[in-house]
């Protein structure tokens, strides 16, 4: 999928729109789309993974601690751990997530 069909995509969705960008045995990168108050809610990656904001802004909650990441910001995202995104400006991330071979 191009990155113009799931920008296209955002337009008429209620959620975040996720795509898989690139897969191997090693790693997986996803783009993760949203528009202005989007949330990604609480959930867990089995693999711990790099979220990066590439343009707008998003707040990362894990538990009681909260970050503000604007573009070029990054925050690492430990296995098995409860966390959610929300966003407070448009956004456009990348989220690279270890594969367990």
């Amino acid at each position: 999928m191009s990155l113009q069909t799931i920008m296209q995509q955002l337009e008429t969705s209620a959620h975040p729109v996720v795509e898989a960008l690139y897969k191997s045995d090693h790693c997986k990168v996803l783009l993760i789309v949203f528009k202005k108050g989007m949330i990604l809610k609480d959930h867990k990656t089995q693999n711990k993974a790099k979220l990066s904001v590439l343009s707008g802004e998003v707040i990362y909650s894990e538990g009681d601690s909260v970050k503000t990441l604007s573009q070029f910001e990054e925050t690492e995202i430990p296995s098995g751990v409860v966390h959610a995104v929300e966003c407070t400006e448009n956004a456009i991330c990348l989220l690279v997530r270890e594969s367990i071979t």
